[in-house]
Formats: structure tokens, C-alpha cells, sequence
């Protein structure tokens, strides 16, 4: 790497770039130094390329930018954080077991709503913002969309994200720089060792004040208030916090056979590793992702025991792709949602369009790909398989 790691993940430089890209200095009470400096140090250690380097930076540097906008909001129009997050519907389960189909077909549903791709993108509004004006924010979000598709088709047959669909909430969790995105990034052993013994409790809170922005956005623009449906897989390890945070919520936990959602994750994975490391050893991602994933499903597991069982409602893949629209009403009555004419078709409405969307490139994987063997990811999945399969 012929790039300066020093330099280009040094703390004050990031900083000062930030505060003046979003003009304002004021990141407000939320912690977040202690994260950003263990994963800083962990990125100048990383088998980085260049190009890697400088695209990691700029996603710390996007996170530092919206925090620094998102407060200048919140000291702007401190009603924002009185905005009620009620009930939201949070789907999670490992991926490629179901999780988007199930949060994008319960979004289309007109009572509820979803964070889109766009917003995901850059929650905070830019200075000037005018509620009922074209939002610039959106169509430099179509164009990012088509730069993906274009330049990295294997990364959007893997992960398609749509800026009008709803998409994960990650990210704002990675603006907590308390996230499991770096790990998929590159090898940060360091990092991913250290994030296990912490406390996500700042992620979530800050969470839910992204949440708070979007909503109170919506309000300006005279949207109705509705239950978010939320989808992030890494909340599987994070029950217990999701919980504490929002004690309302209804998490619906998608299951599939380990045997064939394992490699997948993996391949994700190797190929974000690739977009940013020369060298990358497929084995490793393969154990390193083994290794989350067992941890997360045991978490859960311990979670699951110390919440009421209507709290949830499981869903195996098989309903969620064999049924999606029968799979969507049974969660939506679990909420006290009935099932109505207008629901119905607008769910029904979805799933046509997602059909008829261009065929994107097939995703081929193997166990053997990452150095993993069937029955050592049965063995790990034993106490899982035995619940819920």
C-alpha cells in the first residue's frame, strides 16, 4: 500500500474534514470517539490497497459528516427528538434467509413505512432544506444506484439496494462506529475482537434519533405517522438491546438451513474484502463469518428466552418465498393489523414490480469456496437447527 495508513486514517485530519464539509463543529453529547479510535487503529494495520483505503475513509467520513449535520437538526429543532418511534416491526435472521423480501413487502403495506434507500444514504437534510421542494438528496442517490449497478454488478447481484425500496438500517448504526460493516470490509481481527465485549447501547440510541429525523421529515412534508418496518440481520446478536431500546417492537426472525445461507455471507463478504484488499484469502473470510454467525444465533438464542414469546413471530425461508403476501398478513395480524382491501393490494401491487425487475447475475457459491464443510456448519448450528428447523 503506497498510500500513508498514518495519514489517511489519522483522527484529527478526519476530523477537520468533516467539520468542514458539514460547516458546523458541534457533534453533540453522543459518544462515539472511543469506537472510531480502536477502528482506526485497527484500518492503519489492515491489508488495504489504495483504492480500499480511500474508500473506507470516505465512508468514516460520510458517517462523521451526518453526525455533524444530523445535530445541527436536533439544536435547530429540538422537537425532533420528542418525535414517538411506536411499534416498529423489525425483521432479522441471518442472510439470505428472507429478511429483505419480508421488510420490503410489510413496507409497500400503506399503514406502515420504512427508512428508503436514499435516506439510508443521507438521512440528515442538506442546509436549506425546504420540505416541500424537490429533494436534491434523492436524485444524487439514483445516480449513485447506477454507478454500483455499472461499476460493481457483482456487489448488486449479491446485495441489490434500490433507492426507492426500503434498505437496511446499518448504516446508522455504523455512524455509531459500533457495527459489524468494517469486519465484512477488510481483515480487522483487532476490531471485531474488541466490538464483541461492548455495549451497543449507543448504536441504538442513535438509531433511534435517526429514526426521530426521519420521522419529524415526514411530518414537514405531511406524511402520517406509521410503525417503521426495520431489517438488519446483525440485530440477531443484539436482541436484548434492540429490545431495551425500542420495548414496543415486534421482531420477526427469519430461518433458514445454515448449511445454505453460511456461504453466502461469505461470498458477500470475500467480495467487499476484494474492493478493497490485493490479497484475500477466501478461507479466512469464510471462518471469520462462521464465526459471527455462530456467535449472533447464540445471543439471540439466550434473548429469545428472556422475552415473551408474542414478541415474535417466526418465519421459515420456504413461507417467505413460497408465500410472501399469506407470510406478510400473518405478521401484520400478529401487530393487530388486519388484513384490509387496500393492504392487499398495494402488497400485492409489490410483488408484481419485484418480479418484473431485470434478472440480475446469478450469485454461484460453495461451502468448499470459503474452506467450510456442510457438516462442520451443521455441528455449529446444532443448538439453532434444533429450535427453529
Amino acid at each position: 500500500m503506497s498510500t500513508n495508513p498514518g495519514d489517511v486514517f489519522d483522527e484529527e485530519r478526519l476530523l477537520r474534514s468533516a467539520t468542514r464539509i458539514a460547516g458546523s463543529e458541534d457533534f453533540g453529547p453522543e459518544p462515539f470517539l472511543e469506537p472510531l479510535r480502536v477502528l482506526l487503529d485497527a484500518l492503519r494495520g489492515a491489508p488495504l490497497n489504495d483504492t480500499g483505503a480511500m474508500i473506507l475513509r470516505g465512508s468514516l467520513l460520510r458517517s462523521l459528516s451526518q453526525r455533524l449535520r444530523a445535530q445541527r437538526w436536533w439544536t435547530d429543532h429540538p422537537e425532533i427528538l420528542d418525535e414517538p418511534i411506536m411499534a416498529p416491526i423489525v425483521v432479522v435472521g441471518m442472510m439470505r434467509s428472507g429478511t429483505t423480501i419480508l421488510q420490503r413487502i410489510l413496507a409497500s403495506d400503506p399503514r406502515t413505512c420504512c427508512a428508503y434507500g436514499w435516506e439510508v444514504g443521507e438521512p440528515a437534510p442538506r442546509p436549506g432544506w425546504d420540505s416541500l421542494a424537490a429533494d436534491t438528496r434523492v436524485a444524487d442517490a439514483e445516480t449513485r444506484e447506477q454507478q454500483v449497478r455499472q461499476f460493481a454488478p457483482e456487489l448488486f447481484a449479491i446485495h441489490p439496494t434500490y433507492v426507492h425500496e426500503a434498505e437496511e438500517e446499518i448504516v446508522f448504526l455504523a455512524d455509531a462506529f459500533l457495527s459489524h460493516i468494517p469486519e465484512a470490509s477488510c481483515d480487522i481481527r483487532d476490531y471485531r475482537s474488541w466490538l464483541d465485549g461492548q455495549s451497543f447501547s449507543p448504536a441504538y440510541r442513535w438509531l433511534r434519533r435517526m429514526l426521530q429525523l426521519l420521522q419529524w421529515q415526514r411530518r414537514r412534508r405531511g406524511e402520517p405517522v406509521r410503525p417503521f418496518v426495520l431489517k438488519t440481520p446483525s440485530h440477531l446478536g443484539y436482541l436484548d438491546t434492540l429490545l431495551a431500546e425500542f420495548p414496543d417492537a415486534h421482531v420477526v426472525h427469519t430461518h433458514r438451513d445454515p448449511v445454505a445461507v453460511i456461504p453466502s455471507g461469505a461470498s458477500l463478504n470475500a467480495t467487499l474484502w476484494g474492493m478493497h484488499c490485493d490479497q484475500v484469502d477466501p478461507h479466512e473470510v469464510g471462518r471469520q463469518w462462521l464465526d459471527r454467525m455462530g456467535w449472533s444465533c447464540d445471543r439471540a438464542m439466550v434473548s429469545r428466552t428472556q422475552v415473551p414469546s408474542h414478541r415474535f413471530t417466526d418465519v421459515h425461508f420456504t413461507d417467505s418465498i413460497g408465500d410472501p403476501l399469506g407470510t406478510a398478513q400473518r405478521i401484520l395480524g400478529a401487530v393487530g393489523l388486519d388484513v384490509t382491501e387496500a393492504s392487499v393490494a398495494c402488497m400485492e401491487g409489490w410483488l408484481a414490480q419485484d418480479t418484473k425487475r431485470q434478472e440480475l447475475p446469478t450469485h454461484r457459491y460453495t461451502p468448499a469456496d470459503f474452506g467450510l464443510d456442510p457438516d462442520q456448519i451443521r455441528e455449529r448450528f446444532a443448538d439453532y437447527c434444533r429450535l427453529f428447523l
